[in-house]
């Protein structure tokens, strides 16, 4: 088993699903699940010949649903989600600086990027940053709802992402264009949201953006704070 992640895609929330095989032994990590693809995600797992161990969110989504809690059922993976965005019935609440370890010598480190929420963290492995609603290709999470905040986000974005090696590839939670994959040099020299802008330029951007309200918003925030759940609730 190579150690590269397998990316899967829920085309109605442009959701990116993420695994990541461990290549010297049959254990598995996967980030940022979607409920309507469990089975397809737990088909994968077993396809490959692999064992679920952790279960990782980046953050409480608004616009999906979590088949975390649905996951670890099935599987008794460990949940583990960033300890400030409010999701109960977690086996690990993440810090920064927290290492995940699996598959023997595997090893992933957390990162607290907050700014699209207040507890958003990212995952780094093996040359790879999976960067949940923070840094996506070619821009950013939104900072308008759940403790979101444009100024802390500059700082995650330019602070602790854009100081990681200009090779490591970045897996995004989302993307809404085609794109699957980018470098941290290609968006530190590209990105349209923050290449050669001040964070007072990043700042009032991020203020003009008028986005509406994520459709599922009222349904999965509530949800993915358990987990996604219901009986958890």
């Amino acid at each position: 088993m190579s150690a590269h992640p397998i990316q899967l895609f829920d085309s109605e929330s442009s959701t990116y699903t993420y695994i990541l095989p461990a290549p010297e032994s049959r254990e598995a990590v996967i980030i940022d699940p979607v409920d309507t693809h469990w089975a397809r995600d737990l088909a994968q797992v077993e396809r490959l010949g692999l064992q679920l161990v952790y279960v990782l969110e980046t953050h409480a989504h608004a616009d999906h649903v979590t088949s975390a809690g649905k996951l670890r059922e099935m599987t008794n993976a460990k949940a583990a989600v960033p300890s400030g965005c409010e999701i109960s019935f977690a086996d690990m609440q993440l810090v920064d600086g927290d290492t995940i370890c699996f598959g023997g010598q595997e090893e992933i480190r957390v990162m607290h990027t907050p700014g699209h929420t207040a507890g958003s963290m990212s995952y780094l492995w093996r040359g790879n940053v999976f960067t949940g609603d923070a840094l996506l290709i070619n821009g950013c999470g939104r900072t308008d709802f759940q403790s979101g905040s444009a100024d802390d986000l500059y700082e995650s974005i330019t602070g602790k992402l854009f100081t990681l090696p200009e090779e490591t590839l970045v897996w995004p939670a989302h993307d809404y264009n085609g794109f699957s994959v980018s470098t941290i040099a290609w968006e530190k020299a590209n990105n349209a949201r923050l290449a050669r802008r001040s964070k007072s330029e990043f700042i009032e951007l991020m203020a003009r953006l008028n986005l509406p309200k994520p459709k599922l918003m009222d349904v999965a925030v509530p949800a993915n704070r358990s987990l996604g759940l219901p009986h958890a609730a």
